[in-house]
């Protein structure tokens, strides 16, 4: 079973390469005192400017249309009031965005989509532990405009670099505008879960197998696994606050026509909405897995403990004898049974032994010991 468990520590890596949640990306520079990661305008699917100040960029597209994009990380209340004031982006919103810790959820403010996205990247560890932290949470807070769209990180994992690179290589799609960008947000952010997902499976399968193979053995570890099983059942509940609320949203962006959302767009809404379905379905099977597993856990260390108060019983059975037959010669009688003869002595202890072997061979027989 360690072999087993050794080489899954040893493959888990290289299998995940290949679909593996965002990594790890700090992209602001302490050292840079704007919160601006990036700010680009995109006309007819190409971007056209760089280098610009988000009034710039919104005074570009109002003289030559197109729409701009502009992503920040971790922006404080002073750095983001000026942008607000440019976009005209509603001050509850706004809060919400600089404060961060929200739900996922779809809220319209006049002519703006303020969407949040919980973000999850899977912590890789060589061998899970009572305190192994699983999953990290980021999140990711977009506002969508007719003709721009503001993107707001937290955390250092998630980082939409990548992803505007992608998506500037696609200028057909780009064209559709900013609704173009929210979803391939959300799908990048979908198809996070999806790894996470996998690579949760594989814990949860690992722990199960830990679980009811050493369960019959008298190695096992008789409710060691239970702090595992309960970290890992906190992990998914962790996991299922960002997939479970997003679900409305994801249902309201992909079959209720809306004005900033170009209807061509709103299509592949359908297939991540999908998605996501599929991963919530999943993580409800793993809390419900996990559910069983730690029962099972909880039932092999009571069957255990049983075990080892027969073994106790027992073993006090077989002692009482010579204990009894002991103290009835403790008490220093005048007159006692074989107490002058020559044999007594070995023949109470032949007795003694007899009747503790029949004794033991038919706990052993009964199997309690």
């Amino acid at each position: 079973m360690s072999m087993i468990r050794d080489l899954r520590a040893a493959v888990r890596p290289a299998l995940r390469r290949g679909h593996a949640a965002q990594p790890y990306d700090t992209t602001r520079d302490p050292s840079v005192t704007t919160a601006v990661v990036d700010c680009a305008v995109y006309r007819e699917g190409k971007r056209v400017s760089d280098h610009l100040s988000p009034s710039e960029a919104m005074a570009r597209v109002r003289a030559d249309g197109g729409f701009a994009w502009i992503g920040l990380h971790e922006p404080t209340e002073r750095e983001f009031s000026g942008i607000a004031q440019e976009f005209g982006l509603h001050p509850l919103a706004v809060e919400d965005a600089v404060h961060a810790h929200q739900r996922p959820k779809l809220e319209r403010y006049d002519d703006t989509l303020f969407t949040v996205f919980k973000t999850i990247h899977y912590v890789e560890h060589a061998e899970l532990t009572a305190t192994s932290e699983v999953v990290e949470t980021g999140e990711v807070m977009c506002f969508t405009g007719r003709n721009f769209i503001v993107t707001v990180r937290h955390g250092g994992q998630g980082s939409l670099r990548a992803l505007r690179h992608r998506l500037q290589e696609d200028p057909e799609l780009l064209a559709k505008g900013p609704s173009a960008v929210l979803h391939a947000i959300a799908d990048q952010v979908v198809d996070g879960y999806l790894a996470v997902a996998d690579a949760l499976q594989d814990d949860i399968d690992e722990v199960e197998i830990d679980v009811f193979s050493a369960g019959s053995g008298r190695g096992a570890r008789r409710g060691g696994d239970a702090g595992r099983i309960y970290q890992l059942k906190r992990e998914v509940l962790e996991f299922k606050r960002a997939v479970s609320p997003l679900l409305r949203p994801m249902q309201l962006l992909s079959e209720r026509p809306m004005r900033l959302v170009d209807p061509d767009i709103q299509k592949y809404f359908r297939d991540v909405a999908d998605h996501l379905v599929r991963v919530n379905e999943q993580v409800l099977s793993f809390d419900d897995l996990l559910n069983s597993i730690l029962q099972a856990n909880l039932a092999q260390a009571s069957v255990a403990q049983n075990e080892d108060m027969r073994k106790i019983t027992a073993w006090a059975a077989i002692v009482a004898v010579p204990t009894m037959v002991c103290g009835v010669y403790g008490m220093n009688f005048t007159h006692m049974p074989e107490l002058h003869w020559k044999y007594g002595y070995p023949a109470v202890m032949s007795v003694i032994v007899g009747v503790c072997f029949v004794i033991h061979r038919s706990f052993k027989r009964n199997g309690w010991l």
